[in-house]
């Protein structure tokens, strides 16, 4: 299968590397060339680390080095499934798959990993919206092993069943989602990050306190060590995405302390400060 990732970062890397593990021929996409050498950097990274590690065989990872293609030319994004991995924004969800429906055949499936957007929300103004599918991956994408597959209202079953088909392909774990804002996974998760942020907002702990506590509680990580592993921009953004397509619940309300983290530039372990310093 003849595999386009849009959108180079953490998770669309991570995805490509997946996809090309599998044997599948990947094209990954990004505006910035400097996203690529990134991202080229760090799906060698993460091999290495496999290998060290005695899961991943020394040629495997040379044939993944070589089976994925890197472009910034748009007119490269041609495939018989396009996995977009861009900002969680829907217009430029809708947008990035109108043009690429305009130069895919109709039997192209166009996947969205959006972690909270409706998929009948992105599929909406696509030519045969049929085809739109979520295939949601969870960070890090090569290793996380749930991975959810959404059907807007106009999916067609049959590219449901495609999708679900895939992920068993790659290794992974699919479950059956309904088009609802966050899902399952980000609908059940976002109290974990919401609460902790309302109790370092209440000073009722510190950030290295409520961490230690829900660890030595049986969490394998604490909200604000995930939320540096995740991106805090795009953990922000999810949860934004979530209280505006909940009407605004208050059980969904973004922190202000995150959005300054946010305005500061500390994204986290890929910006180098988050909640933590990794200097």
């Amino acid at each position: 299968m003849n595999i386009v990732i849009i959108g180079a970062g953490t998770m669309g890397s991570g995805i490509a590397q997946v996809c090309a593990m599998a044997g599948h021929s990947v094209i990954l996409y990004d505006l910035q060339a400097s996203a690529l050498q990134k991202a080229k950097i760090e799906i060698e990274k993460n091999l290495d680390k496999g290998i060290e590690r005695g899961k991943i065989d020394p040629l495997v990872k040379k044939s993944v080095m070589k089976i994925i293609q890197y472009s910034d030319r748009f007119e490269d994004l041609k495939g018989d499934l396009l996995i977009e991995a861009i900002v969680e924004k829907l217009e430029v969800k809708s947008e990035l798959f109108q043009k690429l429906a305009g130069q895919n055949p109709e039997t192209s499936i166009l996947a969205t990993n959006t972690s909270s957007i409706p998929i009948t929300q992105i599929a909406a103004q696509v030519p045969n919206p049929e085809r739109v599918v979520g295939i949601h991956f969870f960070n890090p994408a090569h290793i996380m092993k749930l991975v959810e597959i959404v059907s807007g209202v106009q999916t067609s079953e049959e590219v449901a069943a495609k999708a679900y088909s895939f992920v068993q392909d790659i290794s992974k774990v699919p479950i059956h989602a309904k088009d609802a804002p966050g899902f399952i996974v980000n609908r059940v998760a976002r109290h974990y990050y919401v609460e902790g942020l309302k109790i370092l907002e209440e000073n009722i702990s510190t950030v290295e306190g409520i961490d230690k506590l829900l660890e030595a509680s049986g969490f394998k990580m604490g909200p604000f060590r995930l939320m540096d592993l995740i991106g805090v921009d795009t953990n922000f953004s999810v949860t934004s995405s979530m209280y505006d397509l909940f009407h605004q619940d208050g059980k969904f309300r973004p922190s202000r302390i995150q959005k300054q983290k946010v305005d500061a530039g500390h994204f986290g372990r890929k910006s180098g400060k988050g909640f933590y310093n990794y200097d």
